[in-house]
């Protein structure tokens, strides 16, 4: 990697292990990490913005790949923190370190299991913006592939806002309580937010690549990462886990409804 963009994408770590390290002893504190989620989409806006302002705040390309990375890092951020606050700590959080609470061991376990490993997630995922932007010198023109790359981007926004906001609807409705979100963009797959921010991210990538072939190399780490993430491990398989359980009727839902990619659900 040239020592041009390795300097600044280790000033990106560093503010990214400072960050985490401030909302770690927070966590510790109130004794909830559930707001890592927020962090999450909020740090990768703050982290493509550092990138951005050590570019030179170069406008074009460069310009686009931040703006894209902030647009949906500040509205994915804003979503998940007003969720927690009024919903809580987060069950997924709570099993995982109950016992580590109980023995007196919670800062050490939120450390290494919560905010240790999400400070080089959330770096390596956020890589198609950072070194998009730091190999966009300012003025660079926005190309074919850049365009290609930004609409892939905008579909992804738009599914994961409205399907955000088509579920919280659905939770705020007493009526719904037990049932099953089979409408609307739901009734295509079974996780538009997360078919649009695998979008979002390979949209950034693609703009990103338009930078030549070590950018696209590079960069690729990201969304082939949160691609996995959302599909194989975190994501939908944690996500699913039991919900046939607490919701009669979601056997049903997933043999006829895409797990991920939109399609029209079967019969």
């Amino acid at each position: 990697m040239p020592e041009p963009m390795l300097i600044p994408l280790l000033i990106d770590f560093a503010c990214v292990v400072v960050g985490l390290a401030v909302l770690w002893r927070v966590a510790v504190k109130i004794e909830d990490v559930s707001f890592i989620d927020a962090v999450w989409g909020g740090g990768m806006a703050v982290v493509a913005a550092i990138a951005w302002v050590q570019r030179g705040l170069p406008g074009g390309r460069g310009g686009l790949i931040a703006a894209m990375a902030v647009l949906w890092g500040a509205r994915l951020g804003w979503h998940l923190f007003t969720r927690w606050r009024a919903h809580g700590e987060d069950p997924r959080y709570a099993k995982m370190l109950g016992k580590a609470k109980e023995r007196g061991q919670f800062a050490s376990a939120s450390l290494k299991f919560v905010f240790g490993p999400q400070a080089v997630l959330l770096f390596v995922t956020c890589l198609p913006a950072q070194v998009g932007v730091l190999q966009s010198p300012p003025g660079t023109p926005i190309g074919p592939l850049a365009m290609a790359g930004a609409a892939l981007w905008a579909l992804g926004m738009a599914f994961e806002t409205v399907g955000d906001w088509q579920l919280s609807r659905f939770r705020a409705d007493p009526a719904s309580k037990g049932k099953v979100l089979d409408t609307g963009l739901w009734r295509y797959t079974r996780h538009p937010n997360y078919f649009g921010d695998a979008c979002v991210w390979w949209g950034i990538w693609l703009t990103a690549a338009e930078a030549g072939w070590l950018a696209a190399a590079v960069a690729a780490i990201g969304p082939v990462f949160l691609t996995f993430t959302l599909t194989k491990w975190s994501g939908k398989p944690l996500l699913e886990k039991g919900m046939a359980k607490r919701r009669p009727g979601y056997e049903e839902y997933v043999r006829k409804t895409s797990g991920f990619i939109p399609w029209p659900p079967k019969g």
